[in-house]
């Protein structure tokens, strides 16, 4: 069985400027590949499950999408974060399909695929219908929210749990500790 952490892509890996596909507009979040780091040298595999409704609104091409990841993955990879693999729904929400979020499709294939330990595994994501796999699962989630008022942030929200199993975190060095704990 495998640890492993579930990652939602734009919004939690790199900055989401809506319908992320051009090249020289990837940009990844403060404090990411540190936080990951760690996270996988404490036995973590790491895997992304993401929505790009984008092709399937025409907007941009799995071509595109998939030389986007590719540079994405290239990047991480040389800074010692190792992706074991993308899951990705290219439709629409109208296309009601299985496997766009919050539908589970994507998340029961790589369960499936890497004999996931679910008790011991996580969810991360800027979205809550990126976590709605902690509501059927024992996996726990994290939603990713840089946005929490960091003026007036105590240990109090930074960290608060906001469902039975879903909690919010600001940073990624903080999501790190949390989940290597």
């Amino acid at each position: 069985m495998n640890k492993v952490v579930f990652l939602d892509r734009d919004g939690t890996i790199n900055v989401d400027y809506g319908y992320v596909h051009e090249l020289d507009k990837l940009e990844f979040v403060p404090e990411l590949m540190e936080a990951l780091k760690k996270i996988q040298d404490n036995g973590f595999k790491l895997i992304i499950v993401t929505n790009q409704s984008g092709i399937g609104r025409g907007y941009f091409s799995q071509e595109e999408y998939s030389r986007f990841s590719e540079k994405m993955l290239e990047l991480m990879k040389k800074k010692g974060v190792i992706i074991e693999q993308i899951y990705t729904c290219p439709h629409t929400d109208e296309d009601k399909c299985e496997c766009r979020k919050p539908a589970l499709g994507l998340f029961e294939k790589a369960i499936k695929d890497y004999s996931v330990d679910l008790s011991n595994s996580y969810a991360v994501g800027d979205r809550l219908r990126d976590l709605k796999v902690c509501e059927k699962y024992p996996v726990k989630g994290i939603l990713y929210n840089p946005n929490i008022d960091v003026v007036n942030k105590d240990d109090k929200y930074d960290g608060k749990e906001i469902t039975r199993n879903i909690v919010e975190f600001s940073s990624w060095l903080d999501i790190a500790n949390y989940i290597c704990k």
